[in-house]
């Protein structure tokens, strides 16, 4: 009986232990943001993701085996990855790079049967099914034709061969496969083995996610607009091949659902920059044009800091202390606008040369 008391006590302090190091699907993940002036190359050359801190890392740790029993009981001497996910703020891309290892590359297959890196996107959390197989009218319409109708359109599905040979780099599980090709998504890999040999892949690449994904190409398609702090839903999962059939469905959700069904994606974050690339102070501003005939415009202050003053030079001689001043101009002109802003950090000045036109 007092063994028995004892086992208990242990478990119940060590059950803590165990809930913090498993997995959490439910969590908030990251996406870093890459400072304009420094956005990566899709090259093979992969220096650019150093300036990406480890915390964004997510690793073999994170993901679970959801079809073949092996849980959270994966061994990095068989498999391991580490993704990291980036953005820029003003291009709606999302960013990859991908550290892996594998005891066995199976990449000579012609079609579906080699090493995948599948990733799923759902830009603007509409969730539910997305693949024909399992679209709630399968019932009513034929899964051939529903192939047209909605097939991969609201989230998108990609099948990355990792790594590609004597094909394309991916394989689009929907009706846009238009979606694959540059300036859509682009990618560059570099390793140094042969197929069924050991040894380690970095790749990296972008794609862009869909609000709406039409059959009839991007012209009919909505791009998914990327704000800063909004969230997506996205994963992945690694199809591991070692010879005929794949031994391994290692997945990030930990739901194998999520490969037809946005509802089980992950959250992730669009992160604003790190502190160490952002200024104390940065001034810019933008307008709006209230009344053409009236030479009329809305100017609102956009500048970043701990400010406390603002001065407007218009450029026709007259001036504003206002933080977003209305101005109405005399006559006809293209005019240099000024706004000067200071704060206990300092002065900064953001000059637009001829974006404010009058007739």
């Amino acid at each position: 009986m007092r063994f028995k008391i004892l086992c208990e006590l242990l478990l119940l302090f060590l059950m803590p232990i165990f809930a913090v190091s498993l997995p959490d699907p439910g969590k908030e993940y990251h996406i870093f943001q890459f400072p304009k002036n420094q956005i990566p190359r899709i090259d093979g050359e992969f220096s650019d993701w150093d300036m990406v801190p480890e915390s964004y890392s997510i690793g073999l740790d994170q993901l679970m085996d959801t079809r073949f029993g092996n849980g959270i009981n994966l061994d990095p001497k068989d498999f391991d990855i580490s993704v990291k996910v980036g953005w820029v703020k003003g291009l709606n891309r999302l960013y990859f790079y991908l550290e892996m290892y594998d005891d066995y590359w199976d990449f000579n297959d012609r079609a579906l049967g080699q090493d995948i890196f599948e990733l799923v996107v759902d830009g603007n959390l509409s969730a539910g099914p997305f693949i024909k197989q399992h679209n709630g009218n399968k019932d009513k319409i034929s899964v051939e034709e529903l192939h047209f109708k909605g097939h991969g359109a609201h989230a998108q599905n990609y099948h990355i061969f990792t790594p590609v040979q004597d094909k394309d780099a991916v394989m689009i599980w929907g009706n846009t496969p238009w979606i694959k090709e540059f300036p859509h998504f682009n990618v560059a890999y570099d390793y140094a083995f042969e197929h069924s040999e050991s040894g380690e892949l970095k790749m990296e690449f972008w794609m862009t996610p869909f609000d709406h994904a039409a059959v009839e190409g991007f012209q009919e398609s909505t791009v998914t607009q990327l704000k800063e702090n909004n969230h997506i839903g996205l994963s992945w999962c690694f199809l591991d091949f070692d010879g005929e059939a794949c031994e391994s469905f290692m997945n990030l959700a930990h739901e194998t659902k999520m490969i037809y069904d946005a509802t089980y994606l992950n959250i992730f974050r669009l992160m604003p920059l790190e502190k160490k690339f952002t200024k104390s102070m940065e001034t810019n501003w933008d307008f709006v044009e209230l009344d053409r005939d009236q030479r009329w415009f809305q100017f609102k202050d956009e500048s970043k800091g701990n400010i406390t003053s603002w001065h407007w030079d218009f450029g026709d001689g007259n001036s504003s202390n206002a933080q977003h001043p209305s101005h109405r101009y005399n006559e006809a002109g293209e005019w240099t606008v000024i706004l000067t802003v200071e704060g206990p950090e300092g002065k900064s000045i953001r000059s637009k040369v001829w974006d404010v036109v009058t007739k």
